[in-house]
């Protein structure tokens, strides 16, 4: 079946261009035009991506990106007419799965996006030939349904927060390097850097550890990198 894909930018010729060249490559395109149309969209329909804009009406694409991590891991490309290194990390720390600033190549763009679908793809492909579930303590992690539990609550997780956990948790005790799980979890085409995955790995911490300061799962290893405990 096609991948469905929502744009969502409150300039309508870039978002007639991007869904024309979306739909050469035989693409199903919504579009939304300001952060309210956007979540509503995210609610009623399953997509495969979203593409969403920084500078929205009604609300910012950061304020979308947060409020849609609260009921959908669907990944997330940000884009940003801003190029400060500030402006992406905070977009990965509202939950976005990557970025890219404008001015951006369309034949960019279209590889950015079949990049993460194919990661999506093959994240769904393996899960099946893995244990269904891992439990350590109070956390529990679910590789088919791709959920995760602390104790009787679930904890909602970005796909890209998950598929760290989940490296993680196959691998008790190996410490893992910045870059290793920047390519392992991320690709060997993602154009981001070490940084990246400390937010995700703060993020992980403020959502699964009761002391994120003093965790019990997610260990650092200074100077090498992090390790599943």
């Amino acid at each position: 079946m096609p991948y469905r894909v929502l744009v969502v930018d409150d300039e309508k010729l870039i978002v007639k261009g991007l869904k024309f060249a979306l739909e050469q490559e035989e693409m199903l395109v919504d579009a939304a035009y300001d952060g309210e149309e956007a979540l509503r969209l995210m609610r009623e329909t399953a997509y495969d991506i979203v593409l969403l804009d920084v500078m929205l009406p009604r609300l910012d694409g950061l304020e979308v990106c947060q409020q849609a991590r609260e009921f959908t891991s669907v990944p997330i490309l940000m884009v940003t007419a801003k190029g400060e290194d500030m402006d992406k990390i905070m977009g990965l720390e509202f939950g976005a799965d990557d970025y890219i600033t404008k001015p951006f190549n369309i034949i960019e763009l279209k590889a950015r996006i079949k990049a993460i679908l194919r990661r999506s793809v093959r994240k769904m492909d393996l899960a099946p030939t893995k244990a269904n579930t891992m439990k350590v303590r109070e956390l529990e992690l679910d590789a088919e349904s791709r959920r995760a539990s602390i104790g009787e609550s679930e904890v909602n997780l970005t796909a890209k927060e998950f598929d760290l956990l989940e490296l993680l948790m196959e691998n008790k005790g190996k410490v893992y390097s910045r870059e290793t799980l920047l390519n392992t979890v991320w690709g060997y085409d993602y154009p981001g850097d070490a940084r990246t995955v400390d937010v995700h790995i703060r993020r992980l911490r403020e959502k699964i550890e009761t002391n994120p300061s003093d965790p019990r799962y997610i260990h650092t290893k200074w100077g090498v990198g992090y390790y599943f405990q």
